[in-house]
């Protein structure tokens, strides 16, 4: 069954608080993350969920993929999602790593553009 309106704005609300919180967290623990975001179509829930975790260089991310934070950020990203009442496995298929220099660089720093890829039936 769908999700109303209501329903989903009271889940977006949710998402964005508990996914805030892991934001904060990896703010203080990862050198050069500086934001993250979520994605979802409310048509195809919540297959659709992503969220994108974005670094100010490539080379930050790197740099923490490389010391396994991407396993840490992932269980962050997990326990957001069930703080929210949201259920979805294998949660490390609906995470990404990105960073602002590779969107001005390939995208021309419009994220709106390229977080759209991430949506599904896109490549």
């Amino acid at each position: 069954m769908p999700l109303t309106k209501r329903q989903q704005a009271a889940l977006e609300r949710e998402l964005a608080s508990t996914l805030t919180e892991a934001c904060e967290a990896a703010k203080a623990r990862l050198e050069g993350f500086c934001w993250l975001t979520h994605e979802v179509d409310y048509t195809a829930f919540p297959a659709s969920l992503v969220v994108v975790w974005v670094f100010d260089t490539q080379a930050c991310k790197e740099q923490a993929l490389a010391a396994g934070e991407g396993g840490w950020m992932v269980e962050l990203t997990a326990r957001a999602l069930e703080e929210a009442g949201v259920a979805l496995e294998p949660v490390a298929a609906h995470v990404f790593f990105d960073s602002e220099e590779q969107c001005r660089r390939v995208s021309g720093g419009d994220w709106a553009r390229r977080l759209a890829r991430l949506r599904p039936g896109r490549s």
